[in-house]
């Protein structure tokens, strides 16, 4: 059975949980802290969360585990049939990552650990967002997911993922960035009825 290392206040690590409920795969959860304890560092050598225990070895980067689930054939797929479709979900899928779950994650300190950030940073966080949102509300469709009219994998990657970044902008800037792309808060209200969604909120809720 896969084993699941990670906490529930990691949102990475709830993306990849949510996938798994929702594909009805079992795994058991390893409740682990990000550390670098040379025990933890033998799983997962940047001694981050989430990594992931299975039969063969372990598998760290959140995006390599999406894959490796897909690869796994279980339950219906969450990426597009076509070639060209799957390359767009997988753009999006950077495009989330790099150029605002990543920048935004340079002020977590600040808004959820206490440690405050200068203002210099700030403004630069907060230019790299207003055009990592500009760049995807140009490439995603919302139709009503993100990649079109099917759920994929991009749609719980964007709710776990943009979550604490719209969290950053509304205490830092009172920039509701949510609403600024018409159809986000639409579909997170689609991803909040999803079971598996509701399930990985209420742990989330109970370790908090």
């Amino acid at each position: 059975m896969i084993k699941l290392h990670g906490m529930p206040l990691s949102n990475y690590y709830n993306v990849v949980k949510a996938i798994m409920l929702e594909k009805e795969i079992p795994f058991e959860e390893v409740n682990v802290k990000p550390n670098q304890e040379s025990e933890y560092l033998s799983k997962s050598p940047m001694g981050k969360v989430p990594c992931m225990e299975t039969t063969a070895g372990f598998l760290t980067e959140t995006s390599v585990m999406l894959e490796y689930i897909e690869d796994l054939c279980v339950g219906e797929s969450l990426y597009p049939t076509d070639a060209f479709n799957k390359a767009k979900c997988r753009e999006l899928l950077r495009y989330l990552e790099l150029y605002i779950e990543l920048p935004a994650r340079r002020l977590y300190g600040d808004v959820f650990f206490g440690r405050p950030a200068s203002d210099a940073e700030k403004a630069t966080v907060k230019k790299l967002l207003e055009k990592g949102f500009s760049a995807l509300d140009r490439i995603a469709k919302f139709e009503p997911y993100f990649a079109g009219a099917e759920l994929t994998y991009v749609d719980f990657y964007a709710f776990f993922g943009l979550s604490p970044v719209f969290g950053v902008c509304k205490k830092v800037w009172k920039w509701d960035a949510m609403n600024e792309i018409s159809g986000i808060k639409p579909l997170f209200d689609l991803m909040n009825e999803r079971d598996s969604v509701s399930q990985v909120k209420a742990d989330q809720a109970s370790n908090t």
